[in-house]
This record gives structure tokens, C-alpha cells and sequence, in this order.
């Protein structure tokens, strides 16, 4: 699955960025422990994962290389994954048309195939892994 090519870097990534904490403690209402729930298996993909925010948001990252994010709106989390559209996605929950990026948008009080979206999260943390490993 991995397509060596130009990727999104992101310097200053951390183990444990106190910056996510902080945007975490800002959001403790539905959509911030909805976030919070996706963030911490991003968190728990391996030991590699460092993380960061940026565009107003925690990322997931292994070295430099993002490979998902949460956001919270108005009404909705975003789940996102920086190179999604190359996904396999058979429960069909992948937004967005753009060239590489997609999004799972999650809504309070409404049912999410978890194992799907897990799945997806794995994918991305396993294509993120292999890619730093190939430029190794």
C-alpha cells in the first residue's frame, strides 16, 4: 500500500504533546470525549506514535509522517486520515474528495461501525510505518 512519493511532514512532533492535552481539557462535552475516544487509539497504535496539533486539531503521527487526526465542529468530530482516499473503506464511512485525504464525521447519539473505523485508523498508523520504514 505504500506509494513512495512527496509526503506531509510535520516538525515538533512528541510522544505526549502537552498542546493535545490542553486542546483535549478545552473539550470536554460530547464532541470532545467523542474525539478524545478516537485520539487515544490513534494513541495506542504502537509506541512510535507521537503527536502534535495543527490546523486547530490533534494529529497522530509516526516520526514526522501524519497519518490521522480528530477535529471537533459545531455538531460533529472529524476522523480523518491523511492519505484515506488510497484506503480500502468497505463499510463505506470515508468522506471527502480530495487527491489523498478523507474524513469519518461522527455525530453525538448516533452508532459508528467501531471495528470499521478502528480498521481504518490501523491502516493508516501501518501505511505511515511502512513508508518511514522504506525511506529507512
Amino acid at each position: 500500500m505504500t506509494n513512495i512519493e512527496a509526503r506531509l511532514r510535520f516538525d515538533g512532533a512528541l510522544p505526549r504533546d502537552p498542546q493535545v492535552d490542553a486542546w483535549f481539557a478545552e473539550r470536554t462535552d460530547s464532541l470532545g470525549m467523542i474525539a478524545r475516544t478516537w485520539f487515544a487509539q490513534m494513541r495506542d497504535c504502537g509506541e512510535d506514535v507521537v503527536e502534535l496539533v495543527h490546523d486547530g486539531g490533534p494529529v497522530a503521527c509516526v516520526e514526522d509522517v501524519p497519518f490521522a487526526y480528530v477535529n471537533a465542529f459545531t455538531k460533529h468530530v472529524n476522523v480523518g486520515f491523511f492519505r484515506g482516499a488510497f484506503f480500502p473503506d468497505p463499510a463505506a464511512l470515508l468522506q471527502g474528495t480530495g487527491k489523498r485525504m478523507r474524513h469519518v464525521k461522527l455525530f453525538p447519539g448516533t452508532d459508528v461501525d467501531a471495528g470499521a473505523l478502528a480498521a481504518l485508523i490501523q491502516a493508516a498508523y501501518r501505511e505511515a510505518r511502512e513508508f518511514v520504514a522504506a525511506e529507512g
